[in-house]
C-alpha cells in the first residue's frame, strides 16, 4: 500500500481527477505511520493518517500546487540600486557661476557694474571681479554708442537712471580713442579670515 499524495484531496470519494469506484472496493483504512520513518511528520504516534491511491493528478494541478506553497528563494534576488548621478564637466566654462543661483547672481553682477561705474573703483573677490568685467565693459560700449536703443538697454541694467545719464555724456569724449578693454583688474592680498583672493576693478 503506498501513502497519499501530499497534494491529493483527503477525501477519496470526492477526487475530481478519479472515476468512482466500485461498491466492492476498500474504504480508506486508519492506520499509525511508523516512528521510525525517515519521512515520519512530527506528529504524534497516536494521530490517524488516511491513506489511498489517488495519483490521479495531472502534473499541471501538481505544479500550481507547488508553486503556490514554494516559499521565495534568496540566493538570486537583486537588491534595488540608487540610480547613477551623472555629473557634467564644465570643460569651457563660459560662466562664472560665483556659487550663487542664476537670479542671484545676476542680482550681484548688476550691483557690481553700477557702484563700479559710479565710483570708478571697487574692491571684492578676484573671482567676481573677473565675472563683472564684461557687464562694465559693454555697458561703456552702450553708452559710446549713444542710440536711444542702447540707453534703453543700460537703464534695463544698471539701477541708477540718472548714474545711466551721466555715463552716456562722459564716455564717448572719455573713451573715443579705445576700443574696448575699458577696465583693469589687479591683484591684491588674500581676505583675511577665510583666505579669499581679492582684487580691484576700476575703470581705465
Amino acid at each position: 500500500m503506498s501513502l497519499r499524495s501530499p497534494f491529493a484531496p483527503a477525501n477519496l470519494a470526492t477526487c475530481p481527477h478519479r472515476a468512482p469506484a466500485p461498491a466492492s472496493a476498500a474504504q480508506p483504512v486508519e492506520m499509525n505511520r511508523p516512528a521510525f520513518s525517515p519521512s515520519a511528520p512530527l506528529l504524534p504516534s497516536s494521530s490517524p493518517i488516511r491513506a489511498h491511491t489517488c495519483l490521479a493528478a495531472p502534473p499541471f494541478f501538481l505544479g500550481a500546487r507547488v508553486a503556490a506553497n514554494r516559499t521565495p528563494s534568496t540566493r538570486h534576488a537583486t537588491l534595488p540600486t540608487a540610480p547613477a548621478q551623472i555629473v557634467a564637466i564644465r570643460h569651457g566654462k563660459r560662466v562664472p557661476k560665483l556659487n550663487k543661483p542664476a537670479d542671484q547672481r545676476k542680482a550681484l553682477l548688476r550691483a557690481l557694474t553700477t557702484e563700479l561705474i559710479r565710483h570708478g573703483r571697487i574692491k571684492t573677490t578676484h573671482a567676481r571681479a573677473q565675472a563683472v568685467r564684461k557687464h562694465a565693459d559693454h555697458m561703456i560700449t552702450l553708452a559710446k554708442n549713444g542710440s536711444l536703443h542702447a540707453r534703453r538697454q543700460a537703464l534695463g541694467y544698471i539701477y541708477d537712471k540718472q548714474l545711466v545719464h551721466a555715463l552716456f555724456e562722459q564716455a564717448p569724449e572719455r573713451y573715443a580713442d579705445r576700443n574696448g578693454g575699458y577696465t583693469r583688474v589687479l591683484r591684491t592680498m588674500p581676505r583675511r579670515g577665510d583666505n579669499a583672493p581679492m582684487g580691484i576693478i576700476e575703470l581705465v
